[in-house]
């Protein structure tokens, strides 16, 4: 029964997640932690952070951790993965042949220029999201994020390398002795 529960929850994450996997961050929160419980806040702010730091966009990684999580198997991270794929192929397929036909219509164009705010709020909302006590649990938490933030805002550091220096740091600092 969980296999059926992962493939209809990530089919509609992948049918509904306009934006990326940025913006189909708070979706899929809604759907794995508050209605599904598979995972708790906690396990879900570390799943985010392992999928932006693994290959792949984070919708799929995340699809795949959860999928392994909630199932214990692997079975589940590939109907998860598989599932939150394949409304987007069935859709590009669909799509492309009418937009070749009315790439020009004004029509066309103004819904994109519609669509454009829309996705920047669901990827605002992901941002804004992640803002949780479980994020900001003590000083040095706060300071690693002031850090980065600064470090690639204003000084130009490449994520990666702000990726690699905030985890090292993170373990330095938080982790029990």
């Amino acid at each position: 029964m969980i296999y059926l529960q992962l493939f209809w929850v990530y089919f509609k994450i992948g049918l509904f997640g306009f934006g990326g996997g940025y913006a189909m961050l708070s979706l899929i929160q809604h759907e794995v932690v508050e209605k599904n419980q598979w995972i708790t806040d906690a396990q879900f702010t570390d799943i985010v952070a392992i999928s932006q730091m693994t290959p792949g966009p984070i919708g799929i990684n995340s699809a795949t951790y959860i999928g392994y999580t909630a199932s214990g198997s692997v079975l589940g991270s590939f109907i998860a993965t598989f599932s939150v794929c394949l409304p987007s192929f069935l859709l590009m397929l669909f799509v492309s042949r009418i937009l070749l036909k009315f790439k020009n219509n004004v029509w066309v164009d103004t819904l994109f220029k519609g669509l454009r705010p829309a996705i920047v709020g669901l990827v605002a909302s992901a941002g804004l999201m992640l803002l949780n006590s479980q994020n900001f649990q003590d000083w040095k938490s706060v300071l690693i994020f002031a850090i980065a933030f600064v470090a690639v805002k204003f000084f130009k550091v490449h994520p990666i390398l702000m990726i690699i220096i905030s985890g090292a740091f993170g373990y330095i600092f938080c982790y029990p002795q």
